[in-house]
């Protein structure tokens, strides 16, 4: 298992297992998502491979003395492996090299919530979100009829 930063050489990797999580979107949302962030220097993305397959992902945005993790991505038949664990453990080490204060998490689902306490990051406050369509309503019925 090696981890690596991702660069020109390996983005359409991380790309590719990153389009595999359906709650981040399409794969043209996803791809120019990746490629605003990969762009922009507060963003690190990071590419676990598993006998030289490239399997999982993770971003670390980083603010000042803040940073946090996400795009946290492992292909289906790489789950259930530990794989995970590791990537967020360099990347809890590569923000203590950096200096970094804080390294926040906010996790898509209580699955995630409790993957990421195994390893550290106690629940401070839950966040309640959603998306207006979500209720199957259009941005007409949102703002009331009105343009």
């Amino acid at each position: 298992m090696t981890i690596e930063e991702v660069t020109g050489e390996n983005v359409q990797e991380a790309i590719d297992v990153e389009s595999t999580i359906k709650e981040f979107g399409s794969k043209d949302t996803i791809t120019k998502v990746f490629e605003e962030q990969f762009a922009h220097p507060s963003f690190s993305y990071y590419l676990l491979r598993l006998n030289g397959e490239a399997c999982s992902t993770a971003c670390l945005f980083q603010d000042g003395l803040d940073a946090r993790l996400e795009s946290v991505a492992t292909l289906e038949s790489h789950r259930g492996k530990g794989l995970i664990g590791h990537l967020i453990r360099f990347i809890q080490e590569e923000t203590r090299r950096r200096g970094t204060a804080n390294l926040w998490v906010l996790p898509i689902n209580e699955a995630v919530e409790k993957v990421y306490a195994r390893y550290g990051f106690p629940t401070v406050e839950r966040m309640r979100s959603g998306h207006a369509f979500l209720s199957g309503k259009s941005i007409k019925d949102i703002r009331g009829g009105h343009s």
